[in-house]
């Protein structure tokens, strides 16, 4: 008895030793990517133009802020970014969800060779210049639906959908069949009702991703009209062009204030989905 409550004693204080050191790790990796986060904001307050390392604003001011607000050339992209994201989130979640679907019917007549094809368009690509001929055959240079057409389709989401799906107890499909489901039946009434921490781990990756996309607008829009937020807060930024307004603020507060302004949607959403997005980190754990 002894023995064993020593024992007992060495594995508690050895998990003790664990938990204190991972809470460390995790602390210092949470700094790393907090103080810079809280930097940026932290410089979109400041009225000192200088960059220092504060941590604090020197003279506060909201005058970056309202230098974005008041600057009209912005409101367009804006309004882009928010179409391109919600239309492309939706149709890139559409084609995840039914393609995974369609992957898991593994009697499907041709299913490994469209496995494989979508396997290899991961790993492969057609170059750049194979991809500008088809965009422009498809009219979508200077145009910003490219945002949403482009990122609809996405083959790693994919897989990750195809992962949960496969997670779904087969017994419960097979029960939904037994009392008459039909495969489209089976898809609303099954599954997308337990997909939903995945449906919005990987709307959120969708978000994102094309939220983000300055790349793609810069190889294939001229358009002024047609530019997203993102690509005009990179010339912001890279090129100085900071725009006129009534506000005496400097280049880097207001680089800084236009950075949060893209980051805030975002900073907003994340919370009402965390639980959702925590649970889809988990995709495909779900077992009989």
């Amino acid at each position: 008895m002894a023995e064993n409550n020593e024992n007992v004693a060495g594995r508690k204080h050895k998990t003790g030793v664990f938990d204190v050191v991972n809470y460390i790790v995790f602390i210092i990796i949470s700094l790393i990517v907090l103080i810079p986060i809280w930097k940026v904001i932290s410089d979109s307050f400041s009225s000192v133009g200088v960059y220092k390392f504060n941590l604090w604003p020197k003279k506060p001011t909201l005058d970056g802020y309202k230098a974005i607000i008041s600057t009209s050339r912005l409101y367009r992209p804006f309004v882009n970014s928010v179409i391109t994201t919600v239309l492309g989130t939706l149709l890139g979640l559409v084609m995840s969800t039914i393609g995974g679907y369609v992957l898991i019917h593994y009697d499907m007549p041709g299913r490994d060779a469209i496995a494989y094809f979508l396997l290899f368009t991961l790993i492969f690509s057609g170059g750049m210049i194979p991809e500008y001929l088809v965009m422009r055959h498809l009219h979508l240079v200077n145009n910003m639906w490219i945002l949403v057409i482009k990122n609809g389709m996405n083959v790693y989401n994919l897989v990750l959908m195809h992962s949960f799906f496969e997670g779904i107890p087969a017994s419960l499909l097979e029960a939904a069949r037994i009392d008459g489901y039909t495969p489209t039946g089976i898809f609303f009434k099954i599954i997308l009702p337990l997909s939903r921490a995945a449906l919005a781990s990987i709307g959120l990756m969708f978000a994102v991703a094309i939220w983000n996309d300055y790349s793609t607008v810069q190889i294939y829009i001229t358009n002024r009209n047609q530019v997203n937020f993102q690509y005009i807060l990179r010339v912001l930024v890279m090129d100085g062009d900071t725009p006129v307004t009534q506000y005496s603020v400097s280049h880097n507060t207001l680089f800084y204030a236009a950075i949060v302004c893209a980051i805030l949607p975002f900073m907003i959403l994340y919370p009402f989905l965390q639980r959702y997005f925590v649970s889809g980190v988990n995709m495909g754990a779900v077992k009989e």
